[in-house]
């Protein structure tokens, strides 16, 4: 557990360095989000969820080549399995780009419900205030690696690529047999991540050093922050982008989350931080996963996850493309 404040002192800077060294993973609490915001998430979420089916396959993700809109569940994948949530998927407000190519296609516009304005009004005051937070996490991160606070500052100077699902994990039967993916075990794309978590909700899990999972229940009043791989990328390892997991075992009650995913713009391309030595020597190198490539250019990876999570999409709008590595 991290308070925001501690970590305007060097000790905690250091602690939120060796924390996250370790396993990319803490609650924040002491953010400064308003409460009544967050209550506001959750309560526009149940109204968009119990919308009836015609009205949230309107805004199905399948009629946007950005891969924006809502997903039935059983309509994404991780690692080629299906995972077990409903959910729509926001993110910048922007026209397309003429022309475009590969990854500069994720920009366009977002698809928003008819019937429930307030979630559009709702998402991007969270938007807002998620994006001062991380921020400052960055660049108390930086500090903490002895880099210049502001490294990471150009990199989401001009469109930021912001991401934000909105996810419901429905009650699973009792009797069901068909698995306990809620989704899979994966890493995230970006660069970090803040996680609001329905009250008194569990299922999350996170992968310890030794290759253990451990529960991340919610906890109130608290963000889990995550790691991404771009962040792995920046430090050479030395933060690294810990695997995570939702299981809804058979009888699981209904859940709802909303991550927040803090992103540069698709064509930056993060900036690499030149440890100090007694810190270099500490640092494990990026991870090589052959089934898992990692791509210093935000966009590049981003296109990686999304295409892969969304084959439909893909082959509707783009076919005949190779498919991504």
């Amino acid at each position: 557990m991290i308070d925001l404040a501690e970590l305007d002192t060097p000790a905690g800077r250091e602690r939120l360095r060796e924390i996250t060294h370790h396993v990319g993973f803490f609650y924040l609490d002491g953010h400064g989000v308003d409460r009544e915001l967050l209550d506001r998430v959750f309560t526009v979420a149940r109204e968009f969820f119990a919308l009836p089916d015609d009205a949230k396959q309107s805004i199905a993700m399948l009629n946007s080549p950005h891969f924006r809109g809502y997903n039935r569940v059983g309509g994404e994948l991780t690692n080629g399995e299906t995972d077990w949530r409903e959910q729509i998927d926001i993110g910048p407000e922007r026209q397309p780009i003429p022309g475009a190519a590969d990854y500069l296609r994720l920009q366009g516009p977002n698809q928003w419900p008819a019937d429930l304005p307030d979630l559009e009004k709702t998402i991007e005051a969270l938007d807002a205030a998620l994006a001062d937070v991380g921020m400052r996490l960055l660049r108390n991160w930086a500090a903490s690696l002895d880099a210049d606070p502001a490294i990471f500052d150009d990199a989401f100077a001009h469109a930021p690529a912001t991401l934000i699902k909105v996810v419901r994990y429905p009650e699973r039967p009792s009797a069901d047999h068909t698995g306990e993916q809620g989704v899979g075990a994966h890493k995230d794309s970006g660069v970090l991540t803040m996680l609001l978590l329905e009250p008194g909700s569990s299922g999350l899990q996170v992968e310890t050093e030794d290759g253990n999972w451990i529960d991340a229940p919610a906890r109130a009043g608290s963000f889990v922050v995550n790691i991404g791989e771009l962040l792995e990328v920046a430090t050479g390892g030395y933060l690294r982008a810990t695997r995570h997991r939702v299981l809804t075992p058979a009888g699981a009650p209904e859940r709802l989350s909303v991550p927040y995913f803090l992103n540069p713009a698709l064509d930056a391309t993060v900036p690499t931080i030149e440890l100090p030595p007694h810190l270099a020597e500490r640092a494990r190198g990026i991870e090589l996963d052959p089934a898992n490539p990692l791509y210093r250019t935000y966009g590049e990876n981003a296109w990686k996850s999304r295409t892969r999570a969304h084959p439909d999409v893909y082959a509707r709008w783009y076919p005949g493309e190779s498919e991504p590595e």
